[in-house]
């Protein structure tokens, strides 16, 4: 019952939209596919739902092309809302179910009681065009998840989300995980990617750069992060001279370290305790998903426009 896409490619004229792009999601995994803006994502949930075909590659569902999957697999939060501005939310919830082969008073009961569960039961009677974008945002979740699919696909899902509604979605997320569904999201929330994702696929340019669970992505760096804080020294000037060892960054109340060429945590934990007589943290660290997306995506966006200012110049 895994979700499998298998070197995806997909060209609009000049633009290589998906150039091989893979990944596989199972069952009851919540995936971050992450990207910059352009990268291929929404073009791959487009193809994943039928709606655009792949010039190459397959796309399968429990073995089967996406695109033949019985209709209610999918449930589909797109980033450009598609409600009904003038129609009132339950009515329009109530239609969205139908069209999934909901009959209209099982609709009704599952739209009303996610209507309460996020805490917005009056807005049954009210027009979309009356909501804020965030509530906006709730509604059109509930419209992707009310036939019960057994796959999500959503794309930036937090976006104008309050930090309340947000962790109401968040509920519904692991709820919906911890019942077997298959979630994909598209997200530019590193901290959520963080605190959901089992797995995880970083695109760039239509290409997968780097993928895999969240602790393998991490692993794979071979970076060691250090972060470390002794009483009475909040400057620990004496770290910059240390081999082997980058300040990455200051917090407010302790330094974090990059240590190179395989350098050992212990030895560094030594040296301080040489040097203080009170270490107040000494924390072994992974690189954090926003450093790891930033490495892979963040650099050659910048070399990119590097290269490109250096050509104006030169014109």
């Amino acid at each position: 019952m895994a979700l499998v896409i298998d070197a995806l490619s997909k060209r609009f004229g000049a633009v290589q939209a998906l150039d091989g792009i893979g990944f596989a999601v199972q069952p009851g995994q919540v995936f971050g596919f992450l990207g910059a803006n352009g990268a291929g994502k929404t073009t791959t949930m487009r193809i994943l739902l039928g709606i655009l075909h792949a010039d190459a590659g397959t796309a399968t569902w429990a073995g089967i092309p996406t695109a033949a999957a019985p209709k209610g697999t999918w449930g589909y939060l797109p980033e450009e809302r598609g409600l009904y501005p003038r129609m009132k939310v339950l009515d329009q919830l109530v239609f969205i179910g139908s069209l999934h082969g909901l009959p209209r008073m099982e609709a009704a009961r599952r739209a009303r009681e996610w209507l309460a569960r996020f805490r917005v039961p009056h807005f049954a009677e009210r027009r979309a065009e009356e909501l804020s974008k965030g509530n906006e945002q709730k509604i059109q979740f509930i419209a992707a998840i009310l036939h019960d699919p057994d796959v999500l696909l959503m794309d930036e899902p937090f976006t104008g989300l309050d930090p309340v509604n947000v962790a109401l979605l968040r509920e519904a997320f692991l709820e919906l995980r911890d019942r077997g569904k298959t979630i994909v999201f598209s997200t530019h929330q590193m901290e959520m990617v963080e605190e959901l994702c089992d797995s995880i696929a970083i695109v760039d340019k239509g290409r997968v750069v780097v993928g895999g669970s969240i602790a393998d992505v991490k692993r794979q760096t071979g970076r060691v992060v250090v972060r470390l804080a002794a009483a009475g020294d909040p400057d620990l000037a004496w770290l910059d001279a240390l081999p082997d060892t980058a300040v990455r960054r200051s917090g407010r109340d302790y330094h974090e370290l990059e240590l190179l060429d395989g350098q050992d945590p212990q030895s560094l934990l030594r040296e301080a305790l040489a040097r203080h007589e009170r270490i107040t943290r000494f924390e072994i660290a992974e690189p954090s998903i926003e450093e790891i997306f930033i490495e892979h995506v963040g650099r050659a966006a910048t070399a990119e426009r590097t290269l490109a200012e250096a050509g104006e110049a030169r014109r």
